[in-house]
């Protein structure tokens, strides 16, 4: 029998109670004590846990004393399972879907269910928690004013090249997964694109015990990261700044039609128009001129 009646406070208020619901679960990233209570009580009532990797899952249930159904949901399955996961909700039974830590989607499984029940009008609910990408940008020191989370860095060479210039000519901070075998890798790449001097940030075992933090150039993180093979290896989350663009770089033309749109709108839509019209990066343009203001 579903536990609806226990779950009816962690969810929306408007569920229908004959119906099941779908709880998206952030797991801990490292430390244990990352995961809410919130999150425990889920884990605790519903009547299925969709896992990535169910033996992972099953630490960490065991960890805080939950006995529950857990089935694997992954990567590989996930397409398949979606319906399977569909018909439950519809049969008024509530299912909690995990990754293996973190936010289940950012860049885990989950899509395919997740897109599948919005189609098909369940409930669906974040339980939200630790998300390793927003954990590292908000003690990296680059601006969070603007960033975008970018997934994991391409497989080859010249694919991870374009990849960085376009991060950085977004104008905002960018923050990407890298791999532990690939991260030197990657980091040659970067040195290729975007030059040697190019400041980036590395954060790695986030709230683990070797939580590491690494502010510098791309040739001062090599080095540190050659220095001792170990730092090479965990979760790694990257980020780069933004590229900054100075009011003396733009156009003067630009200029001048942003001066004259200002007089009928804000400057970020003005920014915008320019943008289009000489083929500009609407963000850069748009801090140049704040930054001359």
């Amino acid at each position: 029998m579903a536990n609806n009646q226990k779950l009816s406070n962690l969810g929306t208020s408007d569920q229908d109670n004959s119906q099941g619901q779908l709880f998206v679960v952030a797991t801990p990233i490292g430390n244990l004590e990352d995961i809410t209570q919130r999150a425990l009580n889920v884990l605790q009532s519903v009547d299925i846990i969709a896992a990535e990797d169910t033996r992972h899952t099953n630490k960490l249930l065991s960890h805080f004393s939950i006995k529950a159904k857990v089935i694997a949901v992954h990567d590989h399955n996930e397409k398949q399972k979606a319906s399977e996961l569909l018909g439950w909700l519809e049969q008024g039974l509530n299912v909690a879907l995990v990754s293996d830590a973190g936010t289940p989607l950012i860049s885990d499984p989950g899509y395919a269910v997740v897109n599948l029940c919005r189609e098909q009008g369940a409930s669906v609910s974040p339980i939200p928690g630790a998300c390793a990408a927003i954990a590292a940008v908000s003690c990296s020191g680059l601006p969070t004013d603007r960033f975008q989370f970018i997934g994991f860095t391409p497989a080859k060479s010249k694919a991870r090249q374009e990849f960085f210039v376009d991060a950085h000519n977004s104008g905002m901070t960018s923050i990407m997964y890298e791999s532990t075998h690939r991260i030197m890798a990657s980091l040659e790449d970067l040195k290729a694109a975007l030059g040697g001097e190019q400041k980036v940030v590395l954060a790695k075992e986030l709230t683990k015990s070797f939580e590491t933090f690494f502010s510098g150039t791309v040739l001062e993180l090599i080095a540190f990261l050659t220095e001792d093979p170990a730092r090479q290896k965990g979760e790694i989350v990257l980020m780069l700044p933004g590229k900054q663009v100075s009011k003396s770089e733009v156009s003067p033309e630009a200029i001048k039609l942003i001066e004259l749109l200002q007089s009928e709108m804000p400057l970020k839509k003005a920014c915008g128009i320019a943008a289009d019209y000489f083929n500009l990066k609407k963000n850069a343009l748009y801090k140049a001129m704040l930054a001359q203001e």
